[in-house]
Parts: structure tokens; C-alpha cells; sequence
């Protein structure tokens, strides 16, 4: 090798080590052979400066060693906090992650999903927007899909790992009738309410079953966002005693536009958030809100990842249930 400008290949470290190709090969990915026949392969490989072509691995194993994870928005507090863990997780001496945010367009997302599909993703783990989406079922045709958060009805994704909303919204909605509302606010990251988010589609029926007058409003993650659209809620007639907001983040806005009206919480105005922010225990009061478990999700969308690639067959359906946690947000309304 010495004085040539030719990149080392298998067969060199093959004849360095005095085994098969095949046996490098495998030794290299970890897969086959014992501890010390792999660390005398990864040894002879960095002494004759071996590196591995990703396409023609791809090619030959039928495996890129990218997992895409394709989030609904990474202004969601909550999503940032998965997609870091899922990421760090996913990391491996022959695998990586790709975080991807579809900035809550639907219609966007499905073209990421096939961006994926066509660089050769091992999977796509998605927070779908639209779960209902006529293109998933193509999707999923062509590429193993993990879905978290919401089912995908239309189409076979390898495994779903379902957030338990029907019981998150119900207790949310009967928690805040509990205390005498009637007048509830929803806000939600969605677009088309009746067709994309299960969530809002429970918490019209519950609001019907309970006899409560739900209003569900469209409400960006951020800041700025949040407060403009509860600023215009609480100066609304007739303005809501109880709000339910599907994000903690969306919550930061009512505190800050309950501020500058001059309302309380809880004696103006009751507040639930839904995703356990951990700055949502530094308000005043602190905002009662759910915890969803999720260092479980993520060892669960690991393991059906890890799965889906190695089997390639489809994993049962499991469903995550949040628990509401009571830290003062909500009280009886305003008398008056």
C-alpha cells in the first residue's frame, strides 16, 4: 500500500487479518464473530486507513443505516424534547438519525416522508398531521413506517404508537365540568380540525356529552403566536372560563395575555396544558397539565424501529395514557 493513492477495500483488510471478506464485512458491522475478531478487523481497518462507502453498503445490504424522524412541528416544546431523545437513541456505530420537521404543513410532510423513501431511510418514525392523509397508504407501501401519536386509519404502517387522547381530552373536558365550566376554550395546533387531529374531534363529542360549550381555535407553539391568538380569546364575548390547551407552549400564551388583561389564574380564568413542559411547574400558579411517559414512548419506538428494520414484519398497536398532574391552574369560575 505504501506510495499508492488507492483506497483500501475488504480484500486488504482481509489479507491483513488472514480472513474471508465475507468475514471483514460482517466483523465491520458488528453482526457476526467474537468480541476479538471484531476489534482485530476494526484495528486493521484503521491502521490501513479503511473507510466504508455508505452507497455501495446501502446497495449491497439493502440498509442506508438512516432512520428518518419526521416531526408535525418542532415549535412543539414537547416534540423537541422526543425528537432529541429518539435521536440520541438511535445513534449507533452503523446507524443514524435524521430529524426532519414538517413546520405543521400536512401536505409538506408527505412530501419529506417520500424524500425519505427515496434516499433509502431503513424507517420513518412520523408525528403525523394528518393521519387520515390519502398518501400514507403509499408511504407505508414502500418504506417501514412508525407512527406516534395518532393511527394511521388508510394506510399499514409496520407499528403505531398511540397517545390515549380519547382519555386525555375526556378527563381534561371533565376535570374543568367538574369545577362548574361551561364556557371552554380549545386551543389546538390544527389547521382543518374536522378531519386531522383526533383530538379535537373527541373533545367535540365529550364537550356534547357533558353539555359544554366548546370553541376550539387554531393556536401556533410559539410565544409571540400563542399570545395574539389567547389576547383575542379573553377579550371575546362571551369570553371562556375554562381553556384547554393541547400544548403546554400554547399555555405560556394565556398566562402572558392573562397578564396584560389584567385576568388571574385560576380566579379568571381555569387553564389545563397537555404535555408536562417542565417550565410549566415555574409559573405562577403552576400549570396543571398531563404526563405522558416519555422515556417509555421512546424505548417503545426504538425497539419497533429496531424491529421493523431487522424483521420487517408489523408490530401489535400500543396505546400511551397520560396522567393529569394538579398544580393549582384550575378553580370553580368567576361568580360574577
Amino acid at each position: 500500500m505504501s506510495g499508492s493513492n488507492r483506497r483500501p477495500t475488504l480484500k486488504d483488510i482481509a489479507a491483513e487479518t488472514g480472513l474471508s471478506m465475507a468475514a471483514v464485512s460482517y466483523a465491520l458491522r458488528g453482526l457476526h464473530g467474537t468480541p476479538e475478531t471484531r476489534q482485530r478487523v476494526q484495528d486493521a481497518a484503521e491502521r490501513l486507513g479503511y473507510q466504508a462507502d455508505p452507497v455501495a453498503r446501502a446497495l449491497a445490504s439493502g440498509r442506508s443505516g438512516s432512520i428518518g424522524v419526521l416531526c408535525a412541528s418542532l415549535e412543539d416544546l414537547w416534540q423537541q424534547r422526543l425528537a432529541a431523545a429518539l435521536g440520541r437513541e438511535l445513534l449507533a456505530p452503523d446507524r443514524n438519525a435524521w430529524i426532519i420537521d414538517s413546520a405543521g404543513d400536512a401536505d409538506r410532510q408527505l412530501e419529506l416522508a417520500q424524500h425519505l423513501v427515496d434516499h433509502r431511510a431503513d424507517a420513518i418514525v412520523v408525528i403525523p398531521i394528518n393521519p387520515a392523509a390519502k398518501g400514507w397508504a403509499e408511504i407505508t407501501r414502500q418504506a417501514r413506517v412508525i407512527a406516534i401519536g395518532d393511527a394511521l386509519p388508510g394506510a399499514k404502517a409496520k407499528s403505531e404508537v398511540v397517545l390515549d387522547n380519547e382519555s386525555g381530552v375526556s378527563t381534561a373536558l371533565r376535570r374543568l365540568a367538574d369545577a362548574g365550566h361551561r364556557q371552554i376554550a380549545v386551543l389546538s395546533p390544527a389547521r382543518r380540525f374536522e378531519v386531522e387531529r383526533p383530538a379535537e374531534e373527541i373533545a367535540q363529542r365529550v364537550g356534547v356529552d357533558l353539555k359544554l360549550k366548546i370553541r376550539i381555535l387554531q393556536c401556533p407553539h410559539d410565544l409571540a403566536g400563542a399570545t395574539d391568538v389567547a389576547r383575542t380569546l379573553l377579550t371575546s364575548t362571551p369570553r371562556p372560563t375554562g381553556i384547554l390547551a393541547l400544548a403546554d407552549s400554547m399555555a405560556f400564551g394565556v398566562y402572558a395575555a392573562g397578564r396584560e388583561l389584567g385576568l388571574r389564574v385560576p380566579e379568571d380564568i381555569s387553564l389545563l396544558g397537555y404535555d408536562d413542559q417542565p417550565l410549566s411547574q415555574l409559573l405562577t400558579p403552576p400549570l396543571s397539565t398531563f404526563h405522558w411517559p416519555l422515556d417509555e414512548l421512546v424505548a417503545d419506538v426504538v425497539a419497533r424501529v429496531t424491529s421493523a428494520v431487522d424483521t420487517n414484519r408489523r408490530v401489535r398497536r400500543t396505546t400511551i395514557t397520560p396522567t393529569l398532574i394538579e398544580r393549582g391552574s384550575v378553580a370553580a369560575p368567576p361568580t360574577d
